[in-house]
């Protein structure tokens, strides 16, 4: 969601390095975007609403503009709609700080109306702004220290926060930060050190970076940094390597990241199974899934948002299928909420793109508290999910920019099933043939995926979404391991095309959804080899008797026959299906999305890592 840049240098200046990192968290979701510099005891403030074009122009209209330290904001609205006002950086203490603030305070309105009590004025409708002033309250009294001062304005908050402020000086200007719930994370690299909300914005200034825990406050100074924890005490954070290339958020020569990142998907299966086949090839290397912590297992509680959350029902056939392991999956955001009974034996499984969401990492932390053992599928090494998790695999799809998600889904999926079969074998319930069968399957699909990729393959997809675009809604039809995919094919129609979209388990048509069917709707219909493959026909004719126009997308070459367009998806093992069966559904909805003109890669309303409530 919003996003933070901060450094601080000795010699250089820090604007255009800012200006980078504010473009590289671009892809989080954002309205408005903001600058402040100081330069000795001088401190500079730039914001507006909209792209940061906007800022740069901004800047560009202030000739004296310049500094070696400063902070850096992308907002999206929260508290107030987007304006230059409710912008950040915020100024407070009569503007001799500025501070930037991710996650939502929850008690900021009896904290503003002690505030305006005391005299200050607030110029904008945010709670961040509460922040700023309680800080610069707490800076005079603690005299100028601005760790004890963050401390004790943080003290009086509630909710959650990634904040940064910054503080001018004659001896040279400092940032104080401080984090809990959404991430942050700190550098050195040349001159100084820099801080950022998102790893990618620190990775063309070192190649070791240090995320700080939970209640952390931070002293950025351009010599280095130093980390207090939530007790006060000076600590010492081990520095992590990131593997990931300052190029890999590039889109090069693609329209758009989202395309460049449905292409990336072949290498990102290879990746995924490099290395984890054992040498029998009849079971999975997962480091960290140890056979006495699986053996353990009686019950698995998936907990994930959005896509992650489609990626986990697929988990649950696998892991129902070849551990014969009963598994419960949660929206994230409801599991904390229902009062959950955790029964013994219980792994829960977290799967979140970034490892900072939030709903999801509530959602494991009662789940541990309840008795848990928490293992996570996650793409960000070092995030705060991978750090609380007992054991972790990582899905190693590399940078996703795009807000829709595509290469970290497959990636999601791929590490279930191998979290599956590992699970299986470990229980004793999946013979070696049957684990052989499956991950014989699993080695195919890089290059099954890239033959589905190929420019002609493309071309007759944007073809079949030219002859659709215009229909009035679309509804997709799956069953068994197929259902989650059609869930996942309406989310990615609708997020970045926005139109009306589906997803529904086709024997739950006549339940409902069959009234919706005319002429005007596009039926997309999910079917491959498998026990449910006649039943799935059987919905299609119901489809076609009602005058719906399918769209058939699968291996099944009867669905084929009865529908209007088809796109054939190569036979796999029927677990593995989904991934197969998701790219064409991928590449549909860009299409859509494209010929209607939208913002593919920056969807409205939408952020990429959600990390608030």
């Amino acid at each position: 969601m919003c996003g933070i840049v901060g450094a601080v240098r000795s010699a250089a200046p820090v604007t255009a390095g800012l200006l980078e990192g504010l473009r590289v968290l671009e892809y989080r979701g954002y309205d408005s975007a903001g600058l402040a510099t100081a330069e000795g005891s001088t401190l500079r403030v730039a914001k507006r609403e909209g792209r940061l074009a906007n800022l740069e122009a901004a800047i560009a209209e202030q000739p004296d503009w310049g500094g070696h330290a400063g902070i850096g904001h992308t907002r999206w609205a929260t508290h107030g709609p987007p304006s230059d006002l409710n912008s950040h950086p915020h100024l407070a203490g009569g503007g001799g700080v500025a501070l930037v603030h991710n996650g939502i305070l929850e008690n900021h309105e009896p904290l503003r109306r002690e505030l305006e009590a005391e005299g200050v004025t607030f110029r904008s409708q945010t709670d961040s702004e509460v922040l700023a002033h309680l800080f610069a309250k707490e800076l005079a009294a603690a005299h100028g220290d601005p760790v004890r001062a963050l401390r004790a304005a943080l003290g009086r908050v509630e909710g959650s926060y990634a904040c940064a402020a910054l503080i001018p000086g004659g001896g040279g200007a400092r940032v104080v930060c401080s984090r809990n719930g959404p991430p942050l994370v700190l550098a050195r690299g040349g001159d100084g050190c820099w801080l950022a909300s998102d790893l990618l914005a620190l990775l063309p200034h070192a190649p070791e970076v240090v995320f700080l825990e939970e209640g952390d406050v931070a002293l950025v100074e351009a010599e280095g940094f130093t980390i207090h924890d939530a007790g006060g005490e000076v600590v010492e954070r081990a520095p992590k390597a990131v593997d990931w290339q300052p190029g890999d958020s590039s889109k090069g020569q693609w329209p758009h990241h989202m395309l460049k990142e449905i292409h990336e998907q072949p290498g990102v299966l290879a990746r995924g199974l490099a290395n984890r086949i054992g040498p029998a090839r009849d079971d999975v290397a997962l480091e960290g899934f140890t056979d006495e912590l699986l053996t353990s297992v009686e019950r698995v509680q998936v907990l994930a948002c959005g896509t992650a959350l489609h990626a986990g029902m697929v988990a649950a056939y696998a892991i129902e299928q070849l551990a014969r392991v009963p598994v419960d999956v949660d929206f994230a955001s409801e599991f904390r909420y229902r009062e959950p009974v955790v029964q013994g034996g219980t792994l829960s499984l977290a799967i979140s793109q970034s490892g900072e969401t939030a709903d999801t990492l509530a959602a494991t932390r009662l789940a541990q508290q309840l008795g848990a053992r928490v293992a996570a599928i996650c793409n960000v090494q070092g995030s705060s999910q991978v750090r609380e998790a007992d054991a972790v695999v990582l899905t190693q799809a590399g940078p996703e920019i795009g807000v829709a998600s595509t290469k970290a889904f497959t990636a999601q999926v791929l590490a279930a099933i191998l979290l599956a079969v590992r699970l299986g074998r470990a229980k004793g319930a999946l013979s070696a043939d049957a684990a052989g069968e499956l991950l014989g399957a699993a080695r195919q699909l890089p290059s099954q995926a890239e033959g589905m990729l190929t420019t002609a393959a493309r071309e007759a997809i944007a073809e079949i979404a030219r002859r659709h675009a215009a229909a009035k809604g679309f509804l997709f039809l799956g069953r068994g391991v197929s259902f989650p995919i059609a869930l996942e094919g309406a989310l990615k129609l609708k997020e970045i095309s926005y139109v009306h979209a589906e997803g529904y388990a086709a024997g739950e048509m006549k339940h409902g959804p069959i009234a919706l069917i005319d002429p005007g709707m596009t039926i997309v219909c999910l079917n491959g080899s498998s026990p449910l493959s006649e039943k799935m026909r059987s919905n299609v004719e119901q489809v076609r008797a009602r005058g719906g126009v399918v769209l058939s997308v699968g291996s099944d070459p009867e669905t084929h026959a009865l529908a209007s367009d088809v796109v054939e998806v190569p036979e796999t093992h029927p677990l593995l299906a989904p991934i197969l069966q998701v790219i064409p559904l991928q590449l549909f909805s860009y299409f859509v999305a494209d010929l209607r003109g939208c913002d593919i890669d920056k969807p409205r309303n939408l952020a990429k890592s959600v990390t608030v409530e």
